[in-house]
């Protein structure tokens, strides 16, 4: 096998302790003779979430010689708060120890630069590889494979169970819900998400009527269906008859279920069951496109528009021809306006129409924004948001106004828009006619969603497990206001020229996939785009010379990096490809002693 960097890995610390372990702190010499596989992720991030997922196979193929280690890394304030951490932990279904880093010392130490983050330690306590964002899951295989014949050869390596230690589990009829809506009968239909089904519950929105899911995740259509955590749900429109009543966005699924409220059956409308990958198809046939984390649905235009927060876009889904299509966004994360096929979008998790059908209104969460799509010019907007780092508490002119993380939006009777501000644990309303903010009501938990019920609003509680009724006050809540930056510390550049290195290496056994035409992207802009003089656009080679304007103090580089590799045997007739993709959002400083060199490690080592 060949030789490998050895560089020692820096101790595990965070203020927030350890989840996950039965009370115990641990440091890196309890994981002395495993492999040792640390995620540093933030429970905001899709990414992340897909992550999470993309591991836990590996986790249960090699408990005996491997342990993941979450290590959590916010992004928002909310996410700084332990018992968020914890919730998040059981909401996600997290089976591995998690390190809670509210100040970001770990992340620092390994100096890792973007949500999520992969770093491979060897039994000897020696960081072997590192990887950012998605798609890294075979790679890591492969290498846990090599480490563990190195070092069971070496008698360097220890088998035995992890320290994993499952936290007590919680009775409730409702675990971290999602979206409601209210049915003919009065009854409302949640989306229980930690129990991947549906719950009907009766008018006083607590007695269980009937349950639509045997709580155990799965893609199964029929009378005795599954969901893998859904989120997102639209009641069909009267005069509409396609023999199902509710569209879900069955999040972890990557599809769009049809359920049928006469007997609870269900069947997959759009989506294969496989996650949505740059070079897949956009438009199709429903039931042949890959989706990318559902978030939620809504009927606008004459059809069913899609918050895809996975690939950071709006799609929809035509329910009598079938066919599924991008609407708009470009998959590049950030907030930009304009026609629907330039706009960026970050994580769109809420959708609302418009009484008059004219507007679809979009929770933007990773930008703390709510934007809106004009159906006449097919344009979006931005009412309130300021970018991918500033959120917080502010009322006022929705110009300077702030959110934080917001998953849901429900038009009420006069036209404004009430927001599930999640991470700050209120409802907001935002008034198009006057252009602002206030708040209506704060203490909620975690608000994801809510519902119109004579006047009042139904509001999901995702983190107390419940739903909450909320008479609309005459007057707005008064709210200290606060405001936010995220705690990543930005990097000192230097103005003029910058080299920027995206570091990439094939996983072993494998290279570049280069059978039809280059097999590499890279994407860079820039926030504000005055920052840069030269370098934005896409080309194929990972590295590139920038120039910085010596006219902007501070701002983001955005890049975006994508590599296929795929098997490296000429004996094999249909190689395995992968796709490694991931974006960064880079704060930076303008400083005369800054570096002039920027290195972003998609997978290998620097």
């Amino acid at each position: 096998m060949a030789s490998r960097a050895r560089v020692r890995a820096p101790e595990l610390v965070g203020a927030g302790g350890w989840i996950n372990t039965g009370g115990k702190d641990l440091t890196l010499a309890d994981f002395r003779g495993r492999t040792l596989v640390l995620d540093f992720w933030t429970f905001c991030c899709i990414n992340c979430l897909h992550v999470l997922d993309e591991l836990r196979e590996l986790e249960e193929k090699h408990r005996d010689t491997v342990v993941i280690v979450g290590v959590h890394s916010p992004k928002f304030a909310h996410e700084a708060d332990h018992q968020a951490v914890v919730d998040a932990v059981a909401r996600y279904e997290v089976h591995h120890p998690v390190l809670d880093d509210p100040a970001l010392v770990t992340w620092k130490q390994y100096a890792v630069r973007a949500w999520p983050t992969l770093v491979v330690i060897d039994p000897e306590g020696y960081v072997v590889a590192q990887h950012a964002g998605e798609g890294h899951a075979h790679a890591i295989a492969r290498l846990v494979e090599e480490l563990e014949a190195e070092h069971a050869a070496k008698g360097t390596l220890r088998r035995g169970e992890g320290p994993y230690v499952a936290p007590e589990p919680e009775a409730g009829d409702l675990r971290f819900p999602g979206k409601v809506v209210r049915l003919a009968d009065g009854h409302y239909l949640v989306a229980d998400s930690g129990h991947h089904s549906l719950v009907e519950l009766a008018e006083d929105g607590e007695t269980v009527v009937r349950r639509i899911g045997d709580g155990e995740r799965g893609l199964v259509d029929g009378p005795e269906p599954r969901f893998s955590e859904p989120q997102g749900l639209a009641l069909v429109p009267a005069g509409l008859e396609l023999g199902y009543d509710v569209v879900v966005a069955d999040t972890v699924n990557h599809a769009l279920r049809g359920v049928r409220l006469a007997d609870g059956s269900v069947s997959t409308l759009a989506g294969t069951g496989k996650q949505w990958w740059q070079g897949s198809p956009t438009s199709g046939p429903a039931r042949e496109v890959d989706l990318s984390s559902p978030w939620d649905v809504a009927f606008f235009d004459g059809e069913v528009w899609i918050a895809m927060a996975g690939v950071h876009q709006l799609w929809a889904y035509d329910p009598v021809a079938g066919t599924v299509r991008v609407s708009a966004g470009t998959t590049n994360e950030g907030l930009v306006d304009g026609p629907v096929d330039e706009a960026w979008f970050a994580q769109p998790s809420g959708l609302a129409v418009s009484a008059d059908g004219e507007r679809l209104w979009v929770a933007d969460s990773e930008t703390s924004a709510v934007r809106w799509v004009s159906r006449e010019t097919k344009t979006v907007h931005t009412a309130v948001g300021a970018g991918l780092f500033d959120f917080g508490h502010r009322d006022g002119a929705a110009d300077q106004a702030l959110l934080q993380h917001p998953l849901g939006v429900t038009v009420l009777p006069d036209g404004s828009v009430a927001i599930a501000d999640t991470y700050n644990h209120a409802l907001r309303r935002y008034e198009p006619a006057t252009g602002e903010v206030s708040t209506l009501a704060t203490d909620l938990r975690e608000p994801s969603g809510a519902v119109l019920v004579e006047g009042d609003l139904v509001v999901v509680e995702s983190a107390r497990h419940r739903l909450t009724r909320l008479r609309l006050p005459e007057e707005a809540v008064r709210v200290e206001a606060v405001a936010h930056r995220t705690q990543r510390a930005a990097t000192e550049v230097t103005p003029g020229a910058l080299k920027l290195d995206v570091v990439f290496q094939a996983p072993a056994g494998q290279k570049l996939d280069e059978r039809y035409g280059p097999s590499t992207r890279l994407l860079v802009s820039s926030t504000p785009p005055e920052l840069l003089v030269s370098g934005a656009g896409a080309d194929s080679a990972l590295s590139r010379e920038l120039v910085l304007s010596d006219e902007v103090t501070e701002g983001v580089l955005h890049v975006s990096a994508m590599a296929a590799s795929c098997d490296d045997d000429p004996e094999i007739e249909y190689p395995a490809c992968h796709v490694h993709q991931q974006d960064w959002g880079v704060p930076v400083k303008l400083t005369a002693g800054g570096v002039s060199r920027l290195p972003l490690v998609l997978a290998g080592m620097e």
